[in-house]
């Protein structure tokens, strides 16, 4: 039911946005109020077009609404877990990463190399 309805909200999108695009770029649309005139007339045919957009475009918001709720309403509730990570794995350092150890010798001939630079007058660029 579900699919069904979803196949019909595109068929209402392609009909609304094909009846939007057939009508007069001189403003108006929605909001434009009606008139006398007969449907075989310019003006007519504007109302009929009106009309329609004004149709298509309700139909399409209450179609949303219960194509919401309806998604909403029949989720299954239970989670996926088969991407999920272990704990272990999130905590395990990736392969070629440095250790901390790593880290703190660097750190260490970083040092040592600032403090051979300010011994011979280099001054130390930041």
């Amino acid at each position: 039911m579900f699919t069904f309805l979803l196949v019909v909200q595109a068929i209402i999108a392609a009909l609304l946005v094909t009846v939007i695009l057939m009508q007069r770029s001189e403003g108006g649309g929605l909001t434009t109020g009606g008139s006398g005139g007969g449907l075989m007339s310019a003006r007519g045919a504007a109302d009929f077009l009106t009309r329609a957009t004004a149709v298509l475009a309700t139909v399409f918001v209450a179609m949303c609404i219960l194509l919401a709720f309806l998604a909403a309403s029949r989720g299954s509730g239970s989670i996926d877990t088969s991407l999920a990570k272990s704990p272990a794995a999130q905590t395990a350092p990736a392969a070629g990463a440095p250790t901390e150890a790593d880290i703190a010798k660097i750190v260490a001939a970083a040092e040592n190399q600032a403090a051979a630079n300010e011994a011979d007058g280099v001054p130390l660029v930041q």
